[in-house]
């Protein structure tokens, strides 16, 4: 692996509940160099959590820990709100589920993106507007100019995906999270977003932790996989591993997987008994 761009060890998140403290994320740990990490499990099995809790989006009365929180030297668990705010989006940038509902409904497509460059870099208004042309264009939106002018709502969902994208990657971030960016796509358009993210991964030497329930997905797309159940990770491996998991609750999420040429009469079910 490469130099650690990030390292997480022993990451807790917790909220209060009527029946005590509730442990959503229980002592994760990994370093990220800059390659792509996969991070697959069910939902509710804190793949989301660990994420937001990198960039300290969890608020009160949730409670985060961990042992050492360093982002390219940065102890991002010092870091005051105020820090925090200029490394979210400049260093590290996050692309939520169904990426497209993020967008103001009240603001051009155009304006959110300067908006999002303005926060982080001091450029005049016709280079700004220049490079929002450009990362449109680096997202394969033919025509950036008019995309430019229009509304969220007057995009298609693959678009909105990409706008959104193009969003997150205009400050030329050192990281990316991507918590299901492509969960709402067709399969042909999944494969073009997947395509436009590698592309500018590799363009800029970015770290990307991809968070995903498709584990077919994260194992093409990937170098290592991490596979989370109930808020702990319970397997490690090269993504080209991925077929011979070791672990049970992996192999019962492979064996769920339905396939093309499907011939059992039943899908397996997981066992639900604790690890």
């Amino acid at each position: 692996m490469s130099e650690a761009l990030l390292e997480v060890e022993n990451l807790t998140v917790s909220f209060p509940t009527p029946r005590g403290i509730a442990e959503v994320v229980k002592g994760v740990s990994f370093a990220l160099g800059r390659e792509r990490l996969g991070i697959v499990g069910e939902s509710g099995s804190g793949k989301s959590m660990t994420g937001r809790a990198i960039l300290k989006l969890i608020r009160p009365p949730g409670r985060v820990t961990a042992d050492r929180l360093r982002f390219s030297g940065i102890d991002l668990a010092a870091q005051s709100e105020k820090a925090m705010r200029s490394i979210r989006g400049a260093r590290i940038s996050m692309v939520m589920q169904d990426p497209k509902f993020s967008l103001n409904p009240v603001m051009t497509i155009g304006a959110q993106m300067a908006e999002a460059l303005r926060t982080h870099k001091r450029l005049g208004r016709a280079a700004l507007r220049r490079r929002v042309a450009e990362m449109l264009e680096a997202v394969r939106i033919t025509d950036p100019e008019r995309v430019m002018k229009l509304y969220p709502h007057e995009v298609s969902g693959g678009m909105g995906q990409r706008v959104m994208i193009a969003m997150m990657l205009i400050p030329e971030p050192d990281l990316l999270i991507a918590d299901e960016p492509t969960s709402a796509l067709d399969v042909s358009v999944q494969a073009q977003v997947l395509e436009i993210i590698d592309d500018l991964i590799k363009r800029n030497g970015m770290g990307l932790i991809f968070i995903s329930h498709d584990l077919d997905l994260v194992g093409r797309y990937c170098d290592r996989i991490l596979v989370m159940r109930d808020g702990a990770v319970v397997e490690r491996c090269a993504a080209r591993d991925l077929a011979r998991a070791s672990h049970p609750y992996t192999r019962g999420l492979l064996a769920a997987v339905p396939r093309i040429d499907e011939s059992r009469a039943e899908l397996p079910v997981l066992e639900r008994a604790a690890t």
